[in-house]
């Protein structure tokens, strides 16, 4: 009876987690796509957009930018062939059920839902691993940690893909080898497929699925499930990696995620990954206490054998894609669970005041680590929301404005598309070799003083008509040479 009680509060518990999850990452919902990384999101965000202008196809996504900097090639199609756009597609879906509400709110709103889905589900394998206490911690955790509540409402693939992931690993831990064993695999496989086809590094992520199924299943059908989970997950991503192959102007480099500037294992990777991004920014130092004690402490070989495979999913994950991840700080996203699994493992030892422990200093320390690790993290955080360029959002409004619909324009930002995504059309984010983008249909070049003080704008100026020019933004007329 107690333990159904004690079960039940836990349920409660975790929706609630689940629904805080949700409110918290309300936060700038209707804010634009000129935050913190928004290059990346701004990629993502025109694909689903791209739906409503060529028609829904999932096998022929396309995003914005015309030009060579991702692929090295041109991309006249504007062909975005990374992840297949299951993510957007969801979100696709909800700006066309609720259309009162914009398609990037649409999009957030799925990385929201994907994100309170994750608490509970982070919930459900710390009940089963670490017990209740850890469990109840680890979805407030989830929940509250300044780096999961930015990164769990961007329009970015993580979120949707790490839901998968989790799911997948309750799935397959709820599966019962007496009744249906070989469905809940299936299933199980089916949700881990989902996860890689949106966002393939989710595979550290699934470490301990191979553990699962030795320890939960007979020794005769371990053999047929770890085949059938493998073809399962890794068949759909290979049917999708060489249907892209089709397309590759449309394939963003990424040969430099893994070892660009032979960075591996110098002091820099140790620095920005364990130092800047995990001590600092997620943890904002004072939690590296309870996340210390959490590795370390281990309530039994179930419990250790799962946290070692997840602790080398992320080592193995920061030491493969090396400079991906010290490049970006939105890649240790997806290690959110298993920074959280050991923090509420950690947190639990202090707040359960075991045998060693001094009851209040215990208690106080776990106190004070919390409200710390809140505090510092949300310093830097909070400054993702910035929108620390408005005049992007000025001229791309502008150009919405003014231009036709269809028209295909130069909107030079360094090479980052953000600017290109705000004067909704497809184009190319970097000016030079201008002659050149005419001939593949440039129309209209839209430029800002805060990237070239005009320079080039002026030099055009001179050969085409200005149809607006301000202390801001100028917008010229690439199809009537003066």
């Amino acid at each position: 009876m107690k333990k159904n009680v004690r079960n039940y509060r836990l349920l409660v518990l975790l929706l609630l987690a689940g629904t805080v999850s949700v409110l918290v990452r309300l936060y700038h919902i209707e804010g634009p796509v000129a935050d913190w990384h928004s290059w990346r999101q701004a990629d993502t965000a025109a694909v689903a957009r791209n739906f409503s202008r060529f028609g829904f196809d999932l096998l022929h996504p396309r995003y914005d930018d015309l030009s060579n900097i991702q692929s090295g090639k041109d991309n006249p199609n504007g062909w975005r062939m990374v992840e297949l756009p299951l993510y957007q597609a969801a979100g696709f879906a909800v700006y066309s059920i609720v259309p009162n509400i914009s398609l990037e709110v649409s999009l957030r709103l799925v990385s929201i839902v994907a994100t309170a889905g994750s608490v509970y589900l982070m919930g459900i394998l710390l009940f089963e691993f670490a017990g209740v206490t850890a469990a109840a911690i680890g979805a407030i955790l989830y929940a509250l940690l300044p780096f999961s509540i930015y990164y769990g409402r961007t329009i970015l693939p993580d979120p949707f893909a790490t839901f998968w992931a989790l799911l997948s690993l309750v799935i397959l831990i709820k599966t019962d080898q007496r009744r249906l064993p070989l469905l809940g695999v299936a299933v199980s496989g089916l949700c881990a497929a989902v996860s890689l086809l949106v966002r393939p590094m989710a595979i550290f992520l699934l470490f301990p699925a191979v553990y699962i199924l030795f320890r939960d299943f007979s020794p005769k059908r371990t053999c047929v499930n770890v085949v059938l989970f493998g073809a399962i997950i890794c068949i759909p991503l290979l049917l999708w990696r060489r249907w892209i192959l089709q397309y590759p102007e449309g394939i963003a480099a990424s040969g430099w995620l893994f070892n660009k500037g032979d960075i591996r294992f110098k002091g820099a990777w140790f620095h920005w990954l364990f130092a800047r991004r995990i001590a600092e920014l997620i943890l904002g130092y004072w939690g590296l206490i309870p996340f210390g004690l959490g590795l370390a402490a281990w309530k039994d070989k179930k419990e250790g054998i799962f946290s070692l495979l997840w602790l080398l999913g992320a080592i193995s994950y920061f030491i493969i894609f090396a400079a991906g991840n010290v490049q970006h700080d939105y890649y240790q996203a997806l290690i959110i669970p298993i920074i959280v699994w050991f923090t509420a493992k950690g947190l639990a030892v202090l707040l359960r005041r075991e045998e060693g422990l001094h009851k209040g200093a215990s208690l106080l320390l776990a106190l004070v680590s919390c409200v710390f690790l809140f505090a510092f993290s949300w310093f830097t955080v909070r400054t993702y929301f910035w929108i620390n360029h408005p005049e992007i959002i000025e001229a791309g409004n502008a150009a919405d404005a003014f231009l036709p619909p269809h028209a295909k324009v130069i909107a030079p930002y360094n090479g980052d598309t953000s600017f290109l995504y705000q004067t909704k059309r497809q184009g190319w984010p970097l000016g030079f070799d201008i002659d050149k983008k005419i001939q593949m249909g440039a129309q209209y070049y839209i430029g800002l003083a805060s990237v070239d003080d005009f320079w080039e704008v002026n030099t055009l100026a001179e050969m085409y008509p200005v149809l607006v020019k301000n202390d801001v933004y100028a917008i010229i007329d690439l199809t009537k040479p003066k």
